[in-house]
């Protein structure tokens, strides 16, 4: 009875905790928005380019960047029922209130070709999936893996291959299903092949441009030729997926021990093949004109749309399929680091972080790794931008960047969107995959790879 009450009391106290956390992030929400107010309302109070008028847009700019951040950073605000797209929107709405952008600098602000790359690529994807491509793949692959380690190399290097070419958070939502299905039907246990599936998209995505959302996002800021960049981080993508093996038949050795032949049961599925083949040979002409030199966002946006001419699915079901609320996400987040550089960030700040040694790729690898965990990849890559413009090398600073924060996401299960993908739809399946278990295998595996590919770029 002691033990119970004593329970009893500190449930209590947790709840009693969370409601002061649920209350003082709502009151730290509102005095956001009335210092937004305030300072819309300092150039019709104080004279314009006053200190007063200055020093207070420049407070509210800097509240408002500081709280969208750890917001973004911890994905939600405890006693709000919003997400990371919805806190982004809000914080670029109140970045343009505070008077930090006009109507114009806030469209300029917005990176079109981040946003149509990602669209275009998004329509591809669903596109295959719909068609049953992806489970087609997958299952013949599988069931041709006789061994558990085998297996384990079939599942790592087809999500690193698709993660490559396609945005990795679409190739994640597609195969972590699969994998769980198929491996359970196989009598394996699937944590390991699921590690495999986040710790692969990550590390395979980061070859090439159209890798993940980052990527597309660097690629259009640096104008790096997609050759360029395959050719650069393609080896460190392979040498990471070599790992990636290493590392989980090593954790996880008593899945790996036995070298028996797998039971083949692979689930029923079924294929559009007209589908199929009408997006297999979008993306091959898409992979092509990436190649030869075409702009990206152009190609992609141009050939995903021409996809939805068809009478074999309905438009709806492809928009469906599309991560609207990532698109939403990343405008705001343009908007809000554009309020805040144009605000904030002046030659002396500039100078003072150069100061750093941000031209050495160990460095800038080291402070955008770190950076990336903080805050997330995405959100990172935008707050080091301008501090890679004074750059000699910026080229080669951008393909560090790039590296750098896709290989961070491994270290731990919250580091990227790909990874907390594939834990919920695992934990959906009542398959739990728990902080330890990725970290065993992730912060082992990020430091590794960080360290090939740092080592690699200084070649």
């Amino acid at each position: 009875m002691q033990n119970h009450g004593e329970e009893t009391r500190q449930g209590e106290a947790k709840a009693r905790l969370w409601r002061w956390l649920d209350f003082a992030s709502i009151a730290l929400v509102w005095l956001v928005v009335l210092l937004t107010v305030a300072a819309a309302l300092a150039p019709f109070l104080f004279p314009s380019g006053s200190k007063l008028d200055v020093g207070t847009r420049k407070l509210v700019v800097g509240f408002i960047f500081t709280t969208s951040y750890l917001a973004l950073a911890i994905g939600r605000i405890p006693g709000l029922d919003i997400d990371r797209a919805g806190i982004a929107l809000v914080g670029a709405c109140l970045m343009i209130e505070s008077g930090a952008l006009g109507i114009e600098q806030t469209f300029a602000a917005i990176d079109i070709d981040t946003i149509t790359l990602l669209l275009g690529m998004m329509i591809l994807v669903a596109h295959l999936r719909l068609s049953g491509f992806f489970v087609f793949v997958a299952a013949w692959v599988m069931k041709r893996a006789r061994t558990p380690l085998v297996l384990l190399c079939a599942v790592t290097f087809i999500t690193g291959l698709f993660s490559a070419f396609m945005v990795n958070d679409a190739i994640c939502l597609v195969l972590a299903p699969i994998v769980l299905d198929v491996t359970r039907g196989m009598g394996r246990k699937p944590p390991p092949y699921l590690l495999a599936v986040a710790m692969a998209s990550n590390v395979g995505s980061a070859a090439t441009i159209t890798g993940n959302p980052q990527n597309i996002m660097i690629g259009s800021f640096s104008q790096i030729p997609y050759v360029h960049f395959a050719l650069s981080l393609g080896p460190v993508a392979i040498a990471g997926l070599i790992l990636t093996v290493v590392l989980i038949a090593l954790f996880h050795r008593d899945e790996f021990a036995s070298q028996g032949r797998l039971e083949t049961n692979i689930p029923k599925f079924e294929v559009n093949r007209p589908l199929a083949l009408r997006g297999l040979l979008t993306a091959a002409l898409m992979v092509g004109l990436f190649f030869a030199g075409q702009p990206p966002a152009k190609v992609a946006i141009v050939l995903g749309s021409l996809l939805l001419l068809t009478r074999r699915v309905k438009s709806t079901r492809t928009y469906a399929e599309i991560d609207w609320s990532l698109l939403l996400m990343f405008t705001g987040l343009f908007i809000i680091v554009s309020g805040a550089r144009q605000t904030l960030l002046t030659p002396d700040i500039v100078e003072s972080v150069g100061h750093l040694g941000l031209d050495r790729v160990p460095v800038l690898a080291a402070v955008t790794a770190i950076l990336s965990n903080m805050v997330s990849n995405v959100p990172a890559v935008l707050m080091i931008k301008p501090f890679l413009e004074p750059l000699k090398n910026q080229e080669t600073a951008w393909l560090v960047v790039a590296m750098a924060s896709t290989l961070a996401g491994n270290f731990i299960v919250v580091g990227s969107i790909a990874n907390m993908i594939v834990v919920q739809k695992a934990a959906h399946q009542g398959v739990p995959i728990g902080f330890w278990e990725y970290f065993r295998v992730g912060a082992p595996l990020t430091v590794a790879t960080l360290t090939i590919g740092t080592l690699w770029l200084c070649l």
